[in-house]
Order: C-alpha cells, then structure tokens, then sequence
C-alpha cells in the first residue's frame, strides 16, 4: 500500500510541475524583453545617398515620407547640422542603422564611414579612414555575422565590429584601388579596379571571413567596380571596362559554390547599378533603361519602366526587400538630382528633387505592434 501511494504521490507531483511549466510559459512576465521579429507593417520612407560633385563636399542624404508624401532635398543636414562630407559613395543598412562611405579624396583627410540610426538619420559615430597627411579612401561596404567590410583606395580592406563601431582588423591585399564588395558562403569578394583607366586590372579578390585571409582572384572583365550578391548566392560583378581604347563594359556572374565565372554579358558598364530582393533582380544599362533580372539565369529581360518615363541620366536603382518598389535616381545635372519612386507594376508612384547624382538608396519601415 505505502508503496503504491508513493507512485501515486510522484504522478502527482509531476502532473503539478508539467502544469506549472505549461502555465508559466504561456503567461509571459511583464519585464521580461519581447523576443519576437518584428513584422513590417509598410514602407515608411526612404533615404537616398547623394555623391555630389567631386571636390566641392556637397555629397548628402535626401529623405521621402510615404506617410506624408514630402521630400526633403537636404535631409542629412537637416537633421545632424552639418554637410555629409565629401564623395559619399555606398549607403547600406544593417539592424537599426545604416553605414554611409564617405570617400573624401586622398590629399584630405576626410575619409571616413558614418554610422546613422537608421530610424532618424542622426550620426550616432563617425568611422574615421585617415592617415596623418590625406585619407584612405573608402569606397563600399557589406556585412557578415555583426561585422563591417569596408574597401579602399589604398588596397586594404577594414574590419568594423557593429557592436562596438571600432575596426579591429585590416587585410591589405596589396593592390591600389579596391572597389565593390559583397559577401556570400561566409567568403567576401572585393573588386580590383582600374581607377581612372591607369591599369589593366581584372580580378575579384576572395576573403575567407572565418580566418579573413584572401584565399584566391578571379579573372572577370576589365575593371571591376560594383559588386552585389543575388539571393541565390551568386556574385554579381559590373565592370566598367575602358572607354579610351574602346574596351566595352559587361555584366560577369560568378558562382560562390565553385568562385569561378560562369556567365559574362556585354551591354553593361560604368553607369549601371543591380539590386536584388529575396527572389527578384533589377539592373540599369548605360542607357539608362531599367531591366528585370532573372536570378536563376542571369539575363535580363523587359524594360521594367511600363509607363514610359524616362531619365536623364540614370545613377542608381534600388528595389524595396518588402514592397517591391524601385527607386530610380537620376543625375540631371551637376547641380541638381531627381529620384523616381515606381510600384512593382514599372508605373512611376512618386517624383522628388534631390541633391547632386542620386544613387544607392536605404528604406524604413513601420512594423506592426506585437
């Protein structure tokens, strides 16, 4: 008897506990922190990084509200009371910021890469890429497991901790003028261009990220300079070729499963841009038409535009991850910028002033409350 009132007693007591543990686990304690993703609700605005002109430091972020339908053609000084610097040339978001490389030029000091919230535009750091007498010129930026790599002119490539906003190691890869860079498979890939037309340089430089040592180069076309990576883990690279001895621009795919080039199609050069959501690709030519891509192919197909707008000069083309809408930035002149907001039908949803030579673009985003 005492024996079976023993068992009953533990099947008791472990009915309790289960009980407990499906009860507690259900009613969340309040001051406990809320783990769910967060779920976009819509596109709030965008951000559009603006290069400017060269040696004038009128590079800028421009700023459109969906909620409000207002631009603002100077939004980053604005908002931190200063100029962005000068030649601002990549602008990504990461979490709850975005990076903007500030490339400044080589006989100033005033390279550096500035760390925004990504919610307000306000510069939380200022990344500085100096040496004593000029700047090291940076140029693109892609992210990895809570890291930053960010190329330069000077042939090396900076390691930036998100955590902390300080670089923590340096890979000199021994080559002037680094450009692009993407990551994929755990590997970075980073352009070696021919700046200017003063060399005759065709490679992908490839970093294993676990050790951040170059572990080969990839033969592409001439001059390398924007690299981007599809959601299918294939390495898109455009290059720029040579426009004084004739030598035409291409689009070069290569895949991040083997790092060798698989595909390579003419019609693309310095004034084209690729960007990719989950599952679609678009990418501008020099003659400022605006294509779909096809990820698992990589040829381009119809003109994406459908109702017949047309640019002056096209700089940049982003596509929203979530709603599928293209942002255009076109360079009128050198003293104004225009941006073309389009819905995923290729029909032109909103049209706005910018500052000089709209090109790579960021977007915010209102997120259903959990």
């Amino acid at each position: 008897m005492k024996i079976e009132f023993l068992r009953y007693s533990k099947r008791l007591l472990l009915a309790i506990i289960t009980t407990t543990v499906l009860f507690t686990s259900c009613k969340k304690d309040k001051n406990e922190p809320d783990t769910l993703e967060p779920v976009i609700e819509s596109t709030a605005g965008v951000y559009v990084l603006c290069e400017g002109t060269y040696g004038n430091g009128n590079g800028d972020i421009s700023f459109y509200n969906f909620k409000t339908n207002t631009a603002e053609k100077s939004y980053y000084k604005k908002v931190n009371g200063s100029n962005l610097g000068e030649t601002p040339n990549d602008l990504q978001r990461y979490g709850s910021k975005m990076y903007c490389v500030v490339s400044g030029t080589s006989s100033q000091p005033q390279s550096f890469v500035d760390v925004m919230d990504v919610n307000t535009c306000k510069s939380i750091k200022r990344i500085p890429f100096n040496s004593t007498t000029g700047g090291y010129e940076p140029r693109s930026i892609a992210f990895y497991k809570n890291k930053a790599y960010v190329s330069r002119y000077d042939g090396k490539v900076s390691r930036i901790d998100t955590a902390t906003l300080n670089v923590d190691a340096e890979l000199n890869l021994e080559v002037n003028y680094l450009e692009g860079v993407a990551t994929a498979n755990g590997k970075l890939y980073v352009a070696n261009s021919d700046y200017l037309y003063t060399g005759n340089v065709n490679k992908i430089s490839v970093i294993d990220l676990a050790t951040f040592k170059k572990t080969k180069d990839i033969t592409v076309s001439l001059n390398p300079g924007k690299v981007v990576a599809a959601p299918n883990g294939d390495i898109y690279v455009i290059c720029y070729g040579n426009y004084y001895t004739k030598v035409a621009g291409a689009l070069d795919r290569i895949s991040s499963i083997t790092d060798t080039k698989v595909q390579t199609t003419p019609g693309y050069g310095y004034g084209s841009a690729l960007s990719f959501t989950s599952d679609k690709g678009i990418i501008s030519t020099e003659t400022s038409v605006i294509r779909q891509l096809d990820v698992a192919t990589g040829t381009a197909g119809a003109n994406f535009i459908t109702d017949g707008t047309s640019f002056t000069y096209l700089y940049g083309v982003t596509i929203d991850p979530f709603s599928n809408m293209v942002v255009a930035g076109d360079g009128v002149s050198y003293t104004s910028g225009k941006a073309f907001i389009f819905g995923s039908n290729g029909k032109k949803l909103h049209d706005f002033e910018t500052g000089v030579y709209p090109k790579a673009s960021v977007f915010v985003y209102s997120y259903k409350k959990q």
